[in-house]
């Protein structure tokens, strides 16, 4: 009787130890969201970013058949169970082994190195002229639950220097934006990647059209031609003295909009048949 309530008690303290245990790592990995400068860093042996509700993640990856690497963010499988990216940094610059460093640099910029050569950046967010008067050591990197990359330059996480979404690649998610902002000039626009296995530029292009008289019509570009537009004004197109942009309606759904070979699609993750729903094309 006394042996069988020693093993009990001892099953008891194992089960104890392996709660522990999971708990500081999944706290490790619920925390592991931001890169801060001179204290945390990305580095392409199996270290990710998630967003503190697990919606999204940020890694070294290589798609397809290729060899080549790249950082890129897409859903985590617990929201979406196939790998779906969404946006990638360095999309024309890839790095050609398994020796990427994702850091902060004393600039006040997120940059991708390859180990050992950090004289020569890979790619970089390039805001270093937008922080001379900030303090370099409250800076940070951070992934938000709506897919966004954001560099913050203080604790607090209010004022930021650089966002993914003003970068948009070959797809939209809600929260990001395809048009022109007046004031700096800058256009956002969407371009599909160069092959399923090459995420550089290929020759398709979305772009918002800010017609002066008319509303601004969405067109699709092939090369330097136009080769389609949309069926007339979309609701979801905002315009203003600062800004002119087509932007994804927020729902509860997991949605996004991608430009493939010529085609704006929009697709929509269903959860009971665990795949991507096309919704238009």
């Amino acid at each position: 009787m006394s042996l069988l309530r020693t093993n009990k008690v001892a099953n008891a303290q194992k089960m104890f130890f392996k709660t522990l245990l999971l708990f500081f790592l999944f706290r490790f990995c619920d925390s592991r969201d931001t890169i801060t400068w001179n204290q945390e860093q990305l580095k392409d042996d199996g270290g990710v970013l998630v967003s503190k509700q697990s919606k999204l993640e940020l890694c070294f990856f290589s798609p397809g058949n290729s060899s080549n690497w790249y950082v890129g963010i897409w859903y985590s499988q617990t929201r979406v169970s196939n790998k779906t990216v969404v946006w990638v940094a360095n999309r024309n610059n890839p790095i050609n082994d398994t020796s990427g460093v994702l850091k902060i640099n004393r600039y006040g910029e997120l940059v991708l190195y390859a180990y050992n050569k950090e004289s020569t950046p890979i790619w970089s967010t390039n805001v270093s002229r937008s922080v001379q008067n900030v303090n370099i050591s409250t800076l940070s990197a951070q992934l938000l639950d709506t897919g966004n990359l954001v560099v913050f330059q203080d604790d607090n996480n209010e004022n930021f220097l650089w966002q993914s979404f003003d970068h948009p690649i070959d797809t939209l998610i809600p929260g990001m934006k395809v048009g022109v902002n007046w004031k700096t000039g800058k256009e956002s626009v969407l371009t599909s990647w160069k092959s399923q296995d090459d995420p550089a530029i290929g020759d398709s292009t979305l772009r918002l059209y800010p017609n002066q008289i008319a509303s601004p019509e969405i067109f699709m570009y092939k090369g330097l031609s136009k080769y389609s537009r949309s069926l007339g004004p979309s609701p979801s197109v905002v315009t203003n003295q600062e800004e002119t942009y087509y932007l994804m309606d927020d729902t509860n759904a997991i949605t996004r909009a991608t430009v493939i070979d010529s085609v704006h699609k929009r697709f929509t993750w269903d959860d009971g048949g665990l795949q991507w729903k096309e919704e238009y094309s």
